[in-house]
């Protein structure tokens, strides 16, 4: 979802979210593209239109490989923006992209998501499409949470800064959906994922990244090394070996660590010269904040240490050239150091192991798998200078021992790290998973009455379309005078029978379709025919018994009659006062591994149902159905149980009522209007702010 991603000439390093990741999922791209039980890999990323970074991102197609192509979905503004201000954007983009898959040939067998914010909109679209999803994490937020938390910043800044508990709670949900979670290491399963209520390490696997071997490989006799004239001319003696590190201008890379090492030891600094590849700048004030400051860190420490002649940091390189410096560093018998606080792979490694460097690495994250496996270098603590400088000195003192770390990383690099290798391990994880998921069949088409309808108004009925008898009867007009162009659909948190009864009672005549028990069951017309394959759809992994069950004992919670409760609807009275939080039970859910939705709705009402099912899930399910574009439906409630319903690509009107509150956290976006009247009066004033029985359209600010 996030960073800039293309084709070729990745912009790495340019900020934080511009990382390896992204060089990570389009060498998956293309290394599953060759697999040959893979049909077509799409890479779907965020359109950019942005002068500031270019008009490459504002292809909507692009050639990736044979068998691969990058696809850009829009999501919210067209500028570039970090992935923290993504998120009230994540349901129009998973909107967007169902859009765009339904008008291609084949929809995909495999959904794998990457981050946090993919995941969110990985969720959504499995449970709509009914196909398995993967999850790549990179890192997690919890994770992330603990190193700020220890870094002295308050929860309340982490949270203004980082959107956590978005985050947090998003890879929450897709650990409790995800079929199979991919990792790079042991260490991520057991020190990130740990972390999770929904921690389950039965559906993890390890699948270390490939190197692109073509790329990265050890120096050839005769070769010239191009990029040595831009580091030589920072050092006094440039016939010592190169220690490099490289990778963005970031905090967490911990580079400063590594210069006061190596200016606080005479040993390292009379064996070595230091080479900091650190991004690309022009000039560091025009930087952004964090790479601003740390590079403006780096220099104070060079400064203050008096390492002038002995540290070279250029200040552009190409990926291109990232190849050519490992080779250059191995041909002086230097040695490649990644000295981050913590990294959760670490691709820089094997591509310098690759290249004949021994490495010295942080202790936490990835490298320890990667120096286990390959025994080609040192781990170190990160926060310890001295133990950085002496684990650097023992390759640069001992030629053999540099010899023997070389040529381990060389081998054992090709043996267990090449694309390949993850290809067809990933092939053969995904083929343990085939027969689990039935897709979503095709339906038989709607009545013509229905389908040639071009617009829908949805509406809840209880404090939304039901308060003011007068403005009803008003609404109920203005429906008949459009039932040629306008189909009328009612979503309930009621049972149909208790639906179909306040409708008679409030002389509501039956809606084209009833969605009723908050999405769980799908009705048509006026016969009211059952949706078989929506009813078939939702029972994926749905235990009414381990929900009553995991429920029965907390307080708070009153189960409602039964006249209330479903086969896919778990129903109780909800006490706020005694009551754990919905957060609360959703992790007490998640640890028992129950994946579902929890509604509250009312302040009063709280109800469990299958994780396929919402009135949102439901509504864009009919949506497709009806053949009505979701920008041409207008989405009527009043409740937290019409949230789902509200966010994306629909029209939506919150209705002034005494529970709008709840809503009170949509974010405040142009498909979002709060009314000012209330019921079904609030429905009749937001068709004249879309003016929808005509354009049908966002008015202009």
């Amino acid at each position: 979802m996030h960073g800039l991603i293309r084709a070729d000439d990745l912009e790495l390093g340019r900020d934080a979210d511009t990382g390896g990741q992204t060089k990570y999922v389009v060498d998956l791209a293309r290394a599953l593209a060759r697999h040959p039980d893979v049909g077509e890999v799409l890479l779907v990323t965020r359109l950019i239109v942005d002068k500031a970074v270019g008009p490459d991102y504002a292809r909507e197609e692009e050639p990736l490989s044979d068998g691969a192509r990058i696809i850009r979905i829009p999501c919210g503004p067209d500028e570039y923006i970090p992935k923290e201000q993504l998120w009230d954007y994540l349901d129009s983009f998973t909107d967007n992209l169902t859009h765009w898959l339904q008008q291609q040939a084949h929809m995909p067998g495999v959904i794998h998501s990457h981050y946090a914010d993919a995941g969110y909109v990985g969720v959504r679209l499995s449970n709509l499409l009914g196909v398995p999803l993967i999850h790549t994490g990179h890192s997690l937020g919890r994770d992330k949470r603990k190193r700020l938390l220890a870094r002295g910043i308050s929860r309340g800044q982490i949270e203004e800064t980082y959107n956590i508990e978005r985050r947090i709670d998003a890879e929450e949900d897709v650990l409790a959906n995800a079929d199979l979670v991919i990792t790079s290491t042991h260490n991520e399963i057991e020190q990130q994922y740990g972390l999770y209520n929904y921690y389950d390490p039965s559906r993890m696997v390890v699948i270390p990244p490939g190197t692109d071997l073509e790329q990265f490989h050890p120096g050839r006799t005769g070769e010239k090394h191009p990029f040595s004239s831009r580091v030589e001319r920072f050092l006094t003696d440039p016939g010592k070996p190169l220690i490099l590190a490289l990778s963005r201008a970031d905090e967490r890379k911990n580079i400063a660590a590594l210069i006061e090492a190596f200016g606080e030891s005479p040993e390292l600094q009379a064996a070595a010269n230091l080479l900091i590849i650190a991004g690309n700048r022009n000039d560091i004030r025009e930087l952004e904040n964090g790479p601003q400051a740390v590079m403006t860190d780096l220099l104070l420490l060079i400064d203050a240490y008096d390492l002038y002649g002995r540290v070279a940091m250029p200040k552009h390189h190409t990926p291109e050239e990232v190849p050519q410096i490992y080779r250059m560093v191995a041909a002086g018998h230097g040695v490649f150091i990644n000295p981050a606080l913590t990294e959760p792979f670490g691709l820089t490694l094997l591509e310098a192991a690759a290249s004949g460097l021994p490495l010295v690495a942080t202790e936490n994250g990835g490298p320890v798998d990667i120096i286990r496996n390959c025994q080609c270098g040192e781990l170190v603590d990160p926060l310890d200078r001295e133990q950085i400088a002496s684990a650097l000195l023992k390759y640069l003192c001992d030629r053999d021992k540099w010899q023997q770390a070389s040529r381990n990383g060389i081998t054992q690099v090709r043996a267990l790290y090449s694309w390949q290798t993850h290809a067809d391990a990933y092939v053969t994880h995904i083929g343990k998973l085939s027969g689990k998921y039935t897709p979503l069949a095709s339906a038989p088409p709607l009545s013509r009455k229905i389908r040639y309808r071009d617009r829908a108004i949805v509406t809840d009925l209880d404090q939304s379309l039901i308060g003011d008898s007068r403005a009803l009867q008003q609404f109920l007009q203005v429906m008949r005078e459009n039932r040629k162009s306008v189909s009328f659909a009612v979503a309930t948190g009621r049972r149909v029978d208790s639906a179909l009864a306040t409708m008679k009672k409030h002389g509501i005549p039956t809606p084209d379709i009833l969605i009723t028990s908050l999405g769980t069951r799908i009705q048509y017309g006026q016969d009211l025919t059952d949706d078989d394959l929506w009813t078939d759809h939702i029972d994926y992994d749905w235990s009414l018994r381990r929900v009553r069950q995991a429920l029965s004992s907390l307080p708070g919670l009153l189960p409602q009659e039964q006249r209330h409760q479903t086969a896919f609807k778990v129903s109780y009275y909800y006490n706020q006062q005694r009551a754990p939080s919905p957060d609360e039970l959703n992790a007490t859910l998640r640890q028992q591994e129950i994946a579902a939705n929890i509604i509250v709705s009312f302040g009063q009402f709280l109800d469990v149902v299958p994780a396929r099912a919402s009135k949102g899930q439901a509504l864009r399910y009919v949506a497709q159905r009806m053949e009505i574009p979701l920008e041409h439906i207008l989405v009527a409630g009043g409740s937290g149980a019409d949230e789902d319903m509200m966010r994306g690509n629909t029209l939506a009107v919150v209705v002034a009522n005494r529970h709008h509150e709840e809503l009170s956290l949509l974010p405040g976006r142009d498909r979002i209007y709060f009314a000012r009247q209330s019921y079904a009066a609030g429905i009749l004033e937001a068709t004249e702010h879309y003016d929808f029985f005509d354009r049908c359209e966002v008015p202009d600010a």
